[in-house]
């Protein structure tokens, strides 16, 4: 008995001392805003078709689906063209600085806002990838996701906090200006406007007692719920990433085409689904290969939620995984629904992986720079390194080095 209150005693003292998977949290936003990111862009041409006036899914149908679901969209606020464009712009201009990781917990409110205004306004555009998109932009803002690699993390080594400086207040005030507006008007139901109230006054404290109490009890406090809000959303994360691979591979298992082992022949035959279609009637071709990768693909997802504590076998199908879904994005051309699963997969990524994969970003971040101060007029070998090259993990906070403890994000 003595052991067993002991080992709780430790699990609930580090679920609320630290935020946990702080490398794997990074990756997990950064992966996250840059697939959204690159997604808009792409669409950039195309965005009225898909989210704007000029879709087969019009504005008033949109209206009565979210009279009816109550989901969250600003973009029915106003079917004003100026609107809309304001919009995407925000939602686009959110996800670089997410990526970034400037003012990570306002940014990854907007960022969510932005998600969930525009696939609520058209709710048949995706490809599976905007699914999980949906929910991971809302679990985002409940983590600590900017603790290493972000500007924050640099802002909190360089001045002791990373809500230092005036940009914070300002951004948070105009959100809390926006919502104000939504919620007089009542263009926002009871529910969210409960949601973003909670989330903009405990910022306000959490910004007010880091500002002019940052060692009082009450800090404390707001650090160990802070921690206790992360791991619980890491935790959700892990969780609905074992999920989709569960409900995705029994689902597989009962039909009929997954059991004889042709099931990915014929999405290989479709011109929808076929960027590549010299590589795709090659593939096609073999039987043999076909019915490996129908096989595989199922023992890969039916297995994986099984051996999340097994770390050398959890590793190895992680990385089958990855290389699944690389291969579903060059060969079924899904290269969005594919980065936003191999974002999800992240949280499970091993932290020395993460820290050898960011000592080598951080060391070719280092020889470029070397060689541009080379190629300046008067620059050589022995010019003066950089202050920020000589901080722990690098000046952006992209190196290997962990983050102090008292970094915080709630820029």
């Amino acid at each position: 008995m003595r052991r067993a209150r002991a080992a709780a005693g430790r699990a609930l003292a580090r679920a609320t001392g630290e935020a946990l998977g702080p490398y794997q949290s990074a990756v997990v936003r950064i992966g996250f805003a840059t697939t959204w990111l690159c997604f808009l862009l792409r669409e950039f041409p195309h965005r009225h078709e898909l989210y704007g006036p000029d879709g087969p899914w019009s504005w008033e149908l949109a209206r009565r689906l979210v009279d009816s679901n109550h989901a969250f969209t600003v973009l029915l606020w106003s079917d004003s063209a100026l609107w809309f464009e304001a919009v995407y712009a925000l939602s686009a201009a959110s996800s670089a600085l997410l990526a970034l990781g400037w003012r990570t917990r306002a940014v990854s409110a907007v960022f969510a806002a932005g998600v969930l205004s525009l696939q609520n306004r058209s709710v048949f555009m995706g490809d599976g990838g905007d699914n999980v998109i949906h929910l991971m932009a809302i679990y985002l803002v409940l983590t600590r996701c900017a603790q290493v690699w972000s500007l924050d993390a640099r802002r909190a080594r360089r001045h002791g906090s990373a809500s230092a400086g005036a940009a914070g207040p300002v951004l948070w005030g105009l959100l809390g200006a926006v919502f104000a507006f939504g919620t007089v008007t009542g263009r926002l139901g009871y529910g969210w406007v409960a949601a973003f109230a909670a989330l903009w006054v405990v910022c306000a404290v959490w910004w007010t007692a880091d500002r002019y109490e940052p060692r009082s009890e009450a800090r404390a406090v707001l650090d160990v719920l802070a921690n206790t809000v992360h791991n619980a959303g890491m935790l959700v994360i892990a969780a609905e990433v074992c999920l989709i691979y569960a409900t995705a591979g029994w689902y597989k298992v009962q039909g009929s085409r997954w059991q004889d082992g042709t099931a990915l022949y014929y999405p290989l035959g479709l011109d929808y689904f076929s960027p590549w279609p010299e590589l795709s009637s090659l593939l096609a071709g073999s039987g043999t290969l076909v019915m490996l990768l129908t096989y595989g693909t199922v023992a890969v997802q039916v297995a994986f939620p099984f051996t999340v504590f097994q770390r050398r076998v959890k590793n190895v199908l992680l990385a089958v995984m990855v290389l699944e879904h690389a291969g579903i994005a060059v060969l079924l051309g899904l290269p969005f629904f594919s980065m936003a699963m191999i974002a999800a997969d992240a949280v499970f990524l091993p932290t020395a992986f993460l820290l050898w994969l960011g000592a080598r970003a951080a060391g070719a971040r280092t020889g470029l720079a070397r060689r541009l101060r080379r190629a300046r007029p008067g620059g050589g070998p022995d010019a003066a390194v950089l202050p920020s090259q000589r901080a722990p993990g690098g000046g952006a906070g992209t190196g290997p080095g962990p983050a102090p403890p008292d970094v915080r994000t709630a820029g």
